[in-house]
């Protein structure tokens, strides 16, 4: 068949499938009505059948007729979840058709169309449509690029990213996968337009392809050479864009995506073919590349058949299955086959289908979305599917047939078996014939204790000399007698009243068992648990054996000689209705994976592509496998120079028009780091003229040099009050304990009783409230392990303070601290390095007076205030702690914290969204888009369990408003912000400036501190 007639088999089978009709005349007759809009076809039909009651029979699907669409049951009842399409309210109607159209990841979806009620049509059409809503965003808002274009710069030969110009992740995932095949990347890049059109388009089918096929050309050709970090698809979006708004109830999704291009490619391609061969049947390169053909083997009513069918990509059912074989197997075989292998003629209909030419590229699309009609939503299927790295194709093979039956035939009769010692041994593990069972073997070993076990008993009369009053247990007749009228007498007794029977057992025990009796059962018990043990290991030790013969069914050379190897996944990750898409690639050059999320491209792993991709955890998971012929390595190989025999990389790859075009942007880029560079010299000029100005006004007013404001203030009232009181008791008890009184001596030994001081602080386990860094810097620098010199220039400066007191011991002291700094040669200490241990203590500080301000706001919870405090000071604490253990605070503490405001912020926001009130809804976006979702990135980025799963539950709680009613209004808001939201990027896209801080003295800043980790100590565990 031709790629045309599969094209229209495709439309006819969705309109089968989607109304129900079976006669092909009338099917035909929809889509020439409609000219080929299978939307209009739908409604053409609908109201056909509202005329016609349905017949509520089984009908069968002669493979001819079914083409592609593998899933059409052979044999289905029409009355199984059926729609009903009879009803008079067209709105329900056309619900119902789109449902139904969402309900059919069975089929090849070339032309699949769902209806704009759909609430997956209103998410997904702010990715391609950009509804009203998101029109009003502009990119900057999306994506800022950073102004520093050495920040976009590309760095060697990294790959090239494509920028996010508006929800388009779905499709920077599908061009990176089809650009690392190289033999593509050179069909398109090599491309040329037929002659013929290049005075004037034919028709629109050329008008729309070819502008596209040129701007996919020059979008590959920057991702060649381009200077850039990442480059911007605009150009090749809006053309698709364009294309799929024709009708605004039309929506495509990411695999209908994939069909298109590929449709477009194709059809480019066949222009050029047929241009080039006159006479000749033309050869599609797009489809020797991406298209194989199957045969349908089946007999229908007793009646066998064979067809040959074209498919591209090939659909995959998930639900049930925990393997791509498995998907496989089940995909090749429908209905009842036991027909197909005899000669008798058979009622039972059924088919095979058998691979005859596989494609280069073997791509699988994985049906993960299917309709809840009890929910009336779409659902996303979460399911773990396992694929490997290596698929060996041979088992699906028409040659390999008959071999391929056996094997089947043989792992069926297996699986049978397996079954049976299954059960067999279900019998063992749980044992018993109520609602609780256990394994048999541990019934009989509780047996066996219970048989084992001795009575102790306890007496009532205990109870009751318990209570008695003391005089031992001696009694007269007079104590008898009062004992009888007690007991005559009903007084209640709680605890006597309520006591055991006589002889009961402390714990459960045989009350009459010989010692015979005891050995035999003992025996027999025993006996029976070795036999039982034995049968149990014996019954699995035979299910391993049948799993692993069936796993290496297939694992002889004859069935290993069709390899496909694992090029590209494609993953999503969200909801049914919305979510974020990126890919990862492997590169067999580097012999890893590369992970291409939109602008960012990193270095991956087998590992991390499994985490994401399998399914099972979090909402990831892959939705397109791509595999290529391993036997065909001219698919990602680099293209050679016919002349000098060198590989061709960068530039050389493109043809004269792309190298100019490459040449061009690159010389534009060029240009803006020029630019970026005068501009940044330019203003370190201007920097550097004020500094010099400032120091020559300071010079003149012979202003004296200002220690930090931690080391000494201007006046003794404030921060240098304590350290001026440390600095002369060290002094006081210098002068006391030194027997030589001259100045230096005295400040030798108080500089030494200070730093002893200090460093007992250093050395202390205190408790969370109390840190002596904040107290004093050179606690900071012992625990951080600061250079010597470092310490006596900072000690030599706290002597030096001019605020010491004004007697003459202490002024005599200061002249030779002040002496002393001034003799310290620049070789003796470093003085960049001296400047960069107190630039370091003061960044410690500033962290510190954010992270109390924060955790104070959020014991007030005013969160939105303590957000920003809370996130700068986990980012300037995590600089911090990167150059040691002890040079910031508890990440963990500040992370829970940063994680709590998130939460608490996104359970405001959804409130007032629930709300529906307009002014609550409008701020309770305006908390999620301007201070939530920011964040998102930085709890993302590190990859911790516990921020994922707060990010999973702030996502979880906007995801489930999409099966919900709502008003229109809030529909559209949701649909604009949920892709925000989804968005999984780590680039940090905008971000508040930080919050500004007062000054606070060392005294203020401890107390506060101490408050504050007092306060949280007094928290729960679990509220922290």
């Amino acid at each position: 068949k031709s790629v045309m007639q599969y094209h229209q088999q495709t439309l006819l089978n969705q309109l089968r499938e989607v109304t129900g009709t079976t006669d092909i005349q009338l099917l035909q007759q929809a889509l020439q009505v409609s000219n080929g809009d299978l939307a209009e076809a739908v409604a053409f039909l609908t109201e056909k059948n509202a005329k016609v009651p349905q017949q509520d029979e089984t009908t069968y699907y002669q493979t001819s007729q079914v083409a592609s669409d593998r899933y059409i049951s052979v044999g289905s009842q029409a009355d199984t979840n059926v729609i009903d399409l009879t009803g008079d309210d067209k709105d329900d109607l056309q619900r119902a058709i789109a449902l139904s159209l969402e309900e059919s990841n069975r089929a090849f979806r070339e032309t699949g169309i769902t209806d704009e009620e759909q609430a997956i049509s209103r998410v997904l059409e702010a990715s391609i449509a950009e509804n009203k809503a998101s029109l009003k965003r502009t990119h900057t808002e999306v994506w800022s690029d950073s102004p520093n274009p050495h920040d976009r710069k590309r760095i060697d030969n990294c790959p090239v990213g494509l920028k996010n110009v508006g929800n388009t992740c779905w499709f920077s995932a599908v061009i990176q996968s089809l650009f690392n095949l190289l033999e593509f990347q050179r069909l398109v890049l090599n491309y040329s337009p037929p002659a013929r059109v290049h005075d004037l388009p034919r028709n629109q089918k050329e008008h729309r392809n070819l502008p596209f096929m040129q701007e996919l050309r020059n979008l590959f050709s920057l991702m060649v050479g381009s200077k850039r970090k990442y480059v911007d698809p605009s150009r090749a979006v809006e053309i698709l864009k364009d294309a799929f708004k024709s009708s605004e109830s039309q929506q495509q999704d990411v695999s209908e995506f994939t069909h298109k291009l590929l449709d477009w490619l194709e059809d480019a391609f066949q222009m050029k073919a047929e241009e080039d061969r006159e006479g000749e049947k033309p050869k599609n390169p797009m489809v020797e590349l991406f298209y194989g053909r199957f045969l349908a083997v089946g007999v229908l009513e007793g009646k066998k058949f064979e067809n040959t069918e074209m498919f591209g990509q090939y659909p995959l059912q998930v639900n049930g299955f925990k393997d791509l074989h498995e998907c496989l197997e089940a995909a090749m075989i429908e209905g009842e086959i036991e027909s197909l292998h005899s000669a008798e003629n058979s009622a039972r209909s059924g088919q095979e289908h058998w691979f005859t030419e596989l494609p280069p590229v073997l791509t699988f699309e994985l049906s993960r979305f299917e309709f809840n009609q009890a929910l009336g939503r779409p659902e996303k299927i979460h399911n773990k599917l396992e694929f490997p790295s290596m698929l060996y194709m041979d088992r699906y093979m028409d040659r390999n047939r008959e071999i391929t039956r056996i094997k089947r035939e043989e792992i069926r009769r297996l699986k049978e078996h397996l079954t049976l010692l299954q059960q067999r041994l279900e019998r063992y593990l749980s044992y018993g014939s109520g609602p609780k069972r256990f394994p048999l073997a541990d019934v009989l070993q509780y047996a066996m204790e219970f048989a084992s076990s001795k009575p102790v008993c306890t007496s009532p009369v205990e109870d009751i000399d318990a209570s008695a009053p003391p005089g031992g247990p001696a009694s007269s007749p007079t104590t008898a007698s009062t004992v009888a009228q007690q007991q005559r007498v009903p007084i209640h007794k709680p605890f006597t009243q309520s006591r055991l029977p006589p002889d009961l057992p402390m714990h459960p025990a045989p009350r009459h068992i010989t010692e015979e009796e005891l050995r035999v059962l003992e025996g027999c018990l025993h006996r029976w648990r070795s036999e039982v043990e034995n049968d149990t290991r014996d019954l699995q030790g035979s299910i391993t054996r049948i799993h692993r013969t069936i796993e290496l069914m297939y694992s002889d050379k004859s069935m290993m000689q069709v390899p496909y190897r694992l090029h590209a996944v494609l993953v999503h990750e969200g909801q049914a209705n919305a979510g974020h898409y990126w890919a990862y690639i492997y590169d067999p050059h580097q012999r890893c994976w590369m992970k291409y999320n939109d602008i960012s491209v990193t270095k991956s792993s087998w590992e991390e592509l499994v985490r994401d991709s399998f399914g099972g955890y979090r909402n990831a998971s892959a939705y397109c496998l791509m595999y290529i012929n391993d036997k065909k390595p001219f698919l990602i190989e680099e293209e050679f120079d016919k002349e000098t025999g060198q590989i061709l990389s960068g530039m050389d790859k493109l043809p004269p028009d792309l190298k100019h075009f490459v040449r061009e942007d690159n010389e534009l880029f060029d240009k803006e780091i020029e630019e970026w560079d005068a501009l940044q010299a330019r203003k370190a000029q201007q920097e550097k003229l004020a500094l010099a100005t400032a120091a020559a006004a300071a010079s003149a007013a012979s202003m004296p040099q200002q220690d930090p404001e931690y080391m000494e203030q201007p006046s003794p009232t404030n921060d240098s009050k304590h350290l001026q009181e440390d600095t002369e008791r060290a002094i006081s008890r210098a002068a006391a304990e030194q027997e030589e009184r001259s100045p230096e001596a005295l400040l030798n030994a108080a500089i030494k009783l200070e730093y002893a001081r200090l460093l007992r602080f250093a050395q202390e386990d205190t408790s969370p409230e109390i840190d002596y860094r904040l107290q004093h810097i050179i606690v900071y620098f012992i625990q951080n392990q600061a250079p010597k010199k470092i310490l006596e220039r900072t000690l030599l400066t706290q002597f030096a303070d001019r605020n010491l007191a004004f007697d003459e011991r202490c002024k005599s002291i200061m002249n030779v601290a002040r002496a002393k700094l001034d003799l310290i040669k620049p070789e003796e200490v470093n003085m960049d390095e001296y400047e960069m241990w107190h630039q370091a203590y003061r960044n410690f500080r500033e962290t510190t007076s954010f992270m109390v301000t924060g955790l104070e706001l959020f014991q007030k919870t005013n969160y939105m205030e303590a957000l920003m405090y809370l996130i700068y000071s986990y980012q300037y604490n995590k600089e911090l702690l990167s150059k040691g253990l002890y040079r910031g605070h508890d990440e963990e503490l500040l992370g829970h914290y940063r994680r709590q405001c998130l939460l608490k912020l996104n359970e405001q926001a959804a409130a007032m969204f629930e709300s529906g009130e307009e002014p609550e809804v409008t701020t309770g976006l305006g908390v999620m888009n301007e201070l939530v979702v920011p964040c998102i990135p930085l709890l993302l980025i590190h990859d911790a369990d516990r921020d994922l799963l707060a990010v999973e539950d702030m996502r979880n709680r906007w995801c489930s408003y999409l099966g919900q009613e709502m008003e229109s209004n809030l529909q559209e808001k949701l649909t604009d912000f949920l892709p925000k939201l989804l968005d999984c990027s780590t680039e940090i896209k905008s971000f508040h400036d930080p919050p500004k801080l007062p000054t606070y003295s060392t005294l203020e800043l401890c107390e506060r501190f101490s408050r504050i980790m007092a306060a949280l100590c007094r928290v729960p565990t679990e509220g922290r």
